[in-house]
Parts: C-alpha cells; sequence; structure tokens
C-alpha cells in the first residue's frame, strides 16, 4: 500500500487490500470474494481515495451519503452494481467525512494476473462500463438481483472448495456469466430509462450545433468524445454505450455525422475552398477533411460541390 502527500492510496495487491478492510489474507493471491453478509467482523473501509491494481466488481444495497469517482460526488441511494477497473482513483467521502450506511454486500477482486491464458483476459477490456462513473451504476430489479447474487454465490462456493486443475478455468466461466448479465441489464437500464436517454441525446444534438455553428471549431478543433462527456457529466464510455444503444452509433460517429453535416452545408452555400472550410472545421490538414468526407459520402469535397452546379 503507497501514498504520497495529496495523493490517494494504492493497493498493489490483493493482500494489501484485504489488510486495509480488516480482512483475513485473501485464499487466493490473484482473486478473492468478501461476502459482507456473512464476514462477522466489521469491515474497515479506506478513508479518502484509492487505486486498485486489480479489477472491482461490487454489489452495494440502498444506501445514503455521496460516492467519489474521480473528480466528481454522486448521489447513491439506490444501490447497484458498480465496476471499477485497474489504476481508476475511487472512494469514499461525504461533506461530515464519513460515508454513512452500508459496504458491499458482495466484492470480487479480480488480479488480471488470474485471466492469463484464457480469452476474457483481452476481452474484459472491451466491456465499457469497467470505465462507468458511479452515477452510471447499474441499477437491478429484484430479479436481476437474484441473479447477481447467485453467481457471487456460485464463486464463492467455488473459491471456498478444495483448488484443483479445474478451479481457474470454472471460476473464469462464473466471470464471464457475471460480465455477460451485467451487459444484458446494462442495454435494459439504456433502454427503459427513454425519458433521459432522449434528454441527454438532445443536449449532445445541442452542444455538437453549438461547436459546429460558432467559431469554436476554427479555434478549439474537432471536438473529441472526453469533451462531450464532460460537458454532459457522464463518462466517455457510457456515452458512446448508450448512444450504440439508442441508435447503433458510437459517439465518435455522432461527431463525424455532424461534422459531415456541416460540411455539405458550407460546400453547397458559401464560395470558400475546401481548405478553407476544413479550416473552418477544426482540421490541420485539408487532406484529413477531404479523406473523411469521401469516406463518409464516396465523393470528394469538390465532386459534391460540382454537383450543385
Amino acid at each position: 500500500m503507497k501514498q504520497t502527500a495529496n495523493t490517494p492510496l494504492t493497493f498493489a495487491s490483493l493482500s494489501e487490500a484485504h489488510r486495509s478492510l480488516g480482512l483475513p489474507a485473501p485464499k487466493h493471491p490473484l482473486i478473492s470474494l468478501i461476502n459482507n453478509t456473512k464476514t462477522p467482523t466489521q469491515i474497515m473501509r479506506p478513508s479518502g481515495s484509492h487505486v486498485l491494481n486489480f479489477y472491482k466488481i461490487s454489489y452495494k444495497p440502498k444506501r445514503t451519503g455521496k460516492l467519489k469517482y474521480g473528480q466528481g460526488y454522486y448521489d447513491f441511494d439506490e444501490g447497484g452494481l458498480l465496476f471499477a477497473a485497474p489504476n481508476q482513483v475511487i472512494g469514499n467521502h461525504n461533506e461530515g467525512g464519513e460515508v454513512t450506511g452500508t459496504c458491499s454486500l458482495y466484492t470480487v477482486l479480480i488480479h488480471p494476473d488470474f485471466l492469463l491464458g484464457h480469452s476474457l483476459a483481452k476481452r474484459i477490456k472491451q466491456y465499457g462500463f469497467f470505465s462507468y462513473s458511479a452515477n452510471e451504476a447499474l441499477y437491478l430489479s429484484e430479479e436481476e438481483k437474484e441473479i447477481i447474487i447467485s453467481i457471487f454465490e456460485m464463486i464463492e462456493s467455488e473459491l471456498n472448495s478444495r483448488i484443483d486443475d479445474f478451479s481457474q478455468d470454472v471460476v473464469v466461466s462464473q466471470l464471464e456469466l457475471l460480465l455477460n448479465y451485467a451487459n444484458r441489464f446494462y442495454k435494459r437500464q439504456f433502454i427503459t430509462r427513454k425519458a433521459a436517454s432522449n434528454d441527454l441525446l438532445q443536449k449532445l444534438e445541442d452542444l455538437l450545433n453549438q461547436h459546429f455553428d460558432s467559431e469554436k471549431s476554427a479555434s478549439h478543433g474537432i471536438p473529441t468524445v472526453q469533451y462531450l462527456a464532460d460537458q454532459l457529466n457522464i463518462s466517455p464510455s457510457y456515452l458512446s454505450d448508450l448512444l450504440r444503444v439508442l441508435t447503433g452509433k458510437n459517439a465518435q460517429q455522432h461527431i463525424h455525422d455532424k461534422l459531415i453535416e456541416k460540411a455539405k452545408e458550407m460546400l453547397s452555400t458559401t464560395s470558400l475552398s475546401v481548405s478553407e472550410i476544413a479550416y473552418e472545421l477544426g482540421f490541420e490538414h485539408s487532406q484529413s477533411f477531404s479523406k473523411l468526407f469521401k469516406i463518409k459520402t464516396r465523393l470528394s469535397p469538390l465532386e459534391f460541390r460540382q454537383s450543385f452546379n
């Protein structure tokens, strides 16, 4: 466990995390499941922010207080499933300095080395929800909650059994099952929160219109997914995953579609050169603009302009 002034605690191993929580050493050095429904001793939560060098999946019940994630604080009254990837800054905080309410009921900690030799080692990085913020947690229905808890219990049972040649394969399969269900339930969450999602889509559209209709493109360049996510107070991964479910396109594709729409308008209604239009839209090199335009429209900017004459 390492810490310097004004930096979060860093837990390099599962053993360090267990010691910090006041728990016995993990039975396996690369994976552990903490069941707070059975733990006889009070878990000691780390004060302030911390960084884990491993994956963390937690189910938190209904609670009060705020949880810090990155530079933001988020209400977390309803509980749900939270995910964190290695090297993310997470931690607890509220105005009184202490989070009230219960700890996670179930937490599984997975060192990346545990997954080596399995396809999940690569695929786990493709699950966008490991980069979601706390306010983008997966909220579960009662039926979904039963499914998720049953998988936690299967993992716990396997880890508490006699370790043999098949143990790692079985646990990795159970982790895959947990992640696949989480993926399904997140898709459901995007769809069932249509009002909030449509409001976010409208805000995204307004942001892109304001950017390309002003001089921001020329002075600030093409808007990035990170910039748009920051303006909408959500994470880039959540924004792209939400857009894929609602529109079939990710955030980068939405940016490019709006850019091409604006380019078509400028090519058909102004006498600006292709280089000037590229500059106005935020490109450093007109060749990059022309290449993107042709990929999207199958016409070069000049061919498109000539089709109007």
